[in-house]
Parts: C-alpha cells; sequence; structure tokens
C-alpha cells in the first residue's frame, strides 16, 4: 500500500516498565537503552506504555508542561536518530504540546523519523489527563515496513469504534500504550481479547507497573493475535515480552477458526444499515 515494502513477519517488543515521575531525561535515556536491547533482539518494532517519558501522576498542569516536547522536537529527534542507527521502529507515550495545548500522545518513529502521532481521544480526567486536551483528529492508520499501525491509548480500549475504524481502515495492528492501575485490572482480562478478535487484528498494549503518588499500576502487557488468543504477556514487574508476529493472519478478514470448520467474513457479514445508532451523540 502506498508504496511500502511490507513484512509479512514481524518481530514485536513490549517494554513494560516504571518510569521516574517527572525524569523526562533520564525516562528518555532508558528507552534509548530498550531499543539497543530490542536491536541486539533483532525487535522490528518496539512499544513503549503512556506516558513512558514524564510518568502520569503528575500534580498540576506546570510539571506536565514541563515535561512536554513539540513532534517533531527534541525528544523525538533523539529517539529517531536511535531508530536509524537501529533500524528499527518504536512506538513511545508522550507529553505533546502545541499552540499552547497539552497532548496525551503516542508517537510512531521509525528511521526516517516521525511517522505519525496519535492524540488520546477518550480522557478519564485522572493523573496528567487532567491537564491535556482530547484529540480531535481522525483516527489514522500508518502504513509501514512493519505492517499498518493504529494507535490508541489507555482509556480509549473502552471504546470498540475506534479499534473498529481502524480496521476499517486497514489496520493490521493495534498499537495501545497505557498507564492502567490496579482497580482497572479484571478490564484487561478480556478486552484485549475483545477487540483483536472483533476485528481480526493483533492488539498489543504495553501497560506500566509500579506506582506514583500513591497509585499502583498492574503491568500484564500483552500481545493478542487477531483470533483473540494471548500470544505473549507480562507479569507485575519490570520486564520486556515479545513475540513474531504473521501479519497475513491480519490480512484475510476470512478467517476459519478451527481446522475443517466454518469461514467468518467479519467485514463481509456486517450490517452497517442497521448500525447508526452508533453514531448519534445522545445516550
Amino acid at each position: 500500500m502506498h508504496g511500502v515494502n511490507l513484512q509479512q513477519s514481524v518481530r514485536v517488543m513490549v517494554v513494560q516498565n516504571a518510569p521516574r515521575l517527572g525524569d523526562v531525561a533520564g525516562n528518555l535515556a532508558a528507552c534509548v537503552s530498550q531499543l539497543d536491547r530490542a536491536a541486539a533482539a533483532r525487535s522490528d518494532l518496539v512499544v513503549f506504555p503512556e506516558c513512558a517519558l514524564s510518568g502520569y501522576m503528575l500534580s498540576d498542569e506546570q510539571s506536565a508542561r514541563n515535561c512536554a516536547d513539540r513532534i517533531p522536537g527534541d525528544i523525538t529527534e533523539t529517539l529517531g536518530a536511535a531508530c536509524r542507527r537501529m533500524g528499527m521502529h518504536c512506538v513511545v507515550g508522550m507529553l505533546e504540546t502545541e499552540g499552547g495545548t497539552l497532548y496525551n500522545t503516542a508517537v510512531l518513529i521509525g528511521p526516517d523519523g516521525v511517522i505519525g502521532r496519535y492524540r488520546k481521544s477518550h480522557i478519564a480526567c485522572i493523573g496528567v489527563d487532567r491537564f491535556t486536551a482530547r484529540g480531535s483528529e481522525s483516527y489514522e492508520v500508518f502504513d509501514t515496513p512493519v505492517g499498518r499501525i493504529g494507535l490508541q491509548i489507555c482509556y480509549d480500549w473502552r471504546f470498540p469504534e475506534i479499534t473498529r475504524v481502524l480496521a476499517l481502515e486497514g489496520a493490521e495492528m493495534i498499537i495501545h500504550p497505557t498507564n492502567s492501575p490496579v482497580p482497572a485490572r479484571e478490564i484487561a482480562e478480556y478486552i484485549t481479547r475483545a477487540r483483536a478478535a472483533e476485528n481480526a487484528v493483533f492488539f498489543v498494549t504495553a501497560n506500566r507497573c509500579g506506582s506514583e503518588s500513591g497509585t499502583a499500576f498492574f503491568g500484564w502487557s500483552q500481545i493478542v493475535d487477531p483470533l483473540g488468543r494471548r500470544v505473549v504477556e507480562a507479569g507485575a514487574e519490570e520486564t520486556v515480552i515479545s513475540a513474531e508476529l504473521d501479519l497475513r493472519l491480519a490480512r484475510d478478514k476470512i478467517i476459519e477458526p478451527h481446522q475443517g470448520g466454518y469461514n467468518v467474513a467479519l467485514f463481509e457479514d456486517r450490517r452497517p444499515e442497521l448500525y447508526s445508532r452508533l453514531v448519534q451523540s445522545e445516550p
């Protein structure tokens, strides 16, 4: 698509870490170090959590702005240089400022620099999100040599419309950086699997672990395949997980769940003429 030479198989690494609150320089250096480690493991794509460079439980707007950067900017230039040196791609959660507005953003970076960004469009108003604006740009799929990638952040996973739109736009992988606290642990039991299976996409969620300002995060980062099977999952501590993904599973939307069974044509069998209620704003 669009002249990009797409791979059939990609190795994805998810970094589950506990960034130091407010220490952008230290967290950035840690991310670069993890990219070095990923390169040694021959990873194609590395995914970091939401707010991986700033931490999440920032107490005031000025502290949040002190951790933010423009895109492109110094932070993305540093990460882009690392990706260029190692010939890989990464997704990193960061705070972005533009025109005086603060956003909670996931940025996709490759060997040639910034490929695209996504600004969190659903805000739960906890932590740093108390000071950020909701993103309002259309959901976009980014064509890269390591697959067609859609982005969402944390609370966004509660809204199935996002993943469906991205899947209809051709996404093969949904990358989901998050800072999910312990009270949301039960949701992660099923929602990653549901979003993947509903749309025949890989769902890659990178959660942080540890605690900040009295809030504990549960980790349990996951890579889920287009049939809703967890390929690999993390525990509650700092770690990395990785898996080799066969993107052909996400490109063929006619899926046969069991050998010799039946075909499920997820997109062809939709009935959009019956779904108009979904686009009405009033509950």
